[in-house]
C-alpha cells in the first residue's frame, strides 16, 4: 500500500508527506498537483478528507478572504475533491469526516437553514458573537461536509465509477487538536470529560481512527442506500442524517455556491 498525506508539515519520516495547507486555496491546487504528478498512472482506491479546525468566534480570515472555519473544513476539502476526482479509481472509496453536531436533533445550535455566501462572509452587524459563534460556524460546516459526501454520492460520476462516499461522524474525540483554539475555560472542560469518557463510552483517538481507516480500506461497506455512518458509544451506526442535509435543493446549491467560490467553473 501507498499512503500519501498531506499536512503543514512532515511526521513520521515513514509517511510520505506532500505539503498541504488548508487556509490556502493556492496551496491546495499545489498539493493535487503534486499527488498526481506523483502517482503517474497509478490511481486513488482511498480518498480521506479529514481535517478540521473550530474557533471561539468568527474573526479569522484565511487569505482568500474566507471565514476559516467555512474555507477549511469544507471549501478546501470541496476543492481537492474536485481535482482529484480524475484520479480516483473505479470502485474508490471517498470518505469525508462530518460531525453529528450538524443535526439540531443532537444540538441545539445546529443550523435550520444554510446561506453558504453567509457562512463564507459573515456580516459583522447580525452574526453571533461570544463562544457559540465559533460553534455554530463548526457545526454548519460539518453540515457542508454532509452535503458534499451527498453530491459526490448522487453524482453521475459517482455512480458510472461505482464509487463508493461515506460522510463519518467520529464523535465527540477527546485527545484531538480540534479543541486547541478554544479558551482556556473550554478546554479545561474538554479535559474533564476527558476523564469520564469510559463512563459515558465516547471513543478514543486510536477507535475513532479505526473506524475511520477501515471505512476508507473498505473493511467496512454501508448498508444499502446509506451514507452518513455515526460512532456512537463506541458502535458505528448507519442512522439518517438532519432534515436540512437530506435536501437535495440545498446541496444542489451549496455544490454551485462552492465551485464559484473556489473559481472552478462548474460543479461535477
Amino acid at each position: 500500500m501507498r499512503l500519501v498525506l498531506g499536512a503543514r508539515r512532515a511526521g513520521q519520516s515513514t509517511i510520505e508527506t506532500l505539503p498541504l495547507d488548508l487556509t490556502r486555496l493556492a496551496s491546495v491546487r499545489e498539493f493535487a498537483q503534486g499527488v498526481i504528478q506523483g502517482l503517474g498512472d497509478s490511481l486513488i482506491n482511498g480518498l480521506v478528507l479529514n481535517a478540521g479546525t473550530q474557533f471561539p468566534n468568527l474573526d479569522q480570515r484565511t487569505e482568500d478572504g474566507f471565514e476559516t472555519t467555512f474555507a477549511v473544513n469544507h471549501l478546501a476539502h470541496y476543492l481537492l475533491l474536485q481535482l482529484l476526482l480524475p484520479k480516483l479509481a473505479q470502485g474508490a472509496t471517498v470518505v469525508i469526516t462530518t460531525s453529528d453536531t450538524h443535526d439540531p436533533k443532537q444540538n441545539p445550535m445546529a443550523p435550520k437553514e444554510l446561506d453558504p455566501q453567509l457562512l463564507a462572509h459573515p456580516q459583522a452587524q447580525s452574526r453571533p458573537t461570544g463562544f457559540s459563534a465559533g460553534f455554530r460556524a463548526y457545526a454548519a460546516s460539518k453540515l457542508c461536509d454532509l452535503l458534499m459526501a451527498r453530491g459526490l454520492a448522487t453524482s453521475d460520476e459517482a455512480k458510472a465509477m461505482r464509487f463508493t462516499v461515506v460522510a463519518y461522524n467520529p464523535g465527540l474525540t477527546v485527545g484531538t487538536s480540534l479543541f486547541r483554539a478554544w479558551p482556556l475555560w473550554a478546554r479545561l472542560a474538554m479535559g474533564t470529560v476527558g476523564l469520564i469518557r469510559p463512563m459515558v463510552r465516547l471513543a478514543t483517538v486510536e477507535q475513532a481512527g479505526q473506524n475511520l481507516a477501515d471505512l476508507a480500506l473498505g473493511r467496512i461497506t454501508p448498508p444499502a442506500g446509506r451514507l452518513y455512518a455515526s460512532l456512537v458509544k463506541r458502535q458505528l451506526t448507519w442512522p439518517d442524517p438532519s432534515e436540512l442535509a437530506r435536501q437535495d435543493d440545498v446541496m444542489k446549491g451549496l455544490w454551485r455556491d462552492s465551485a464559484r467560490m473556489v473559481g472552478l467553473s462548474s460543479p461535477v
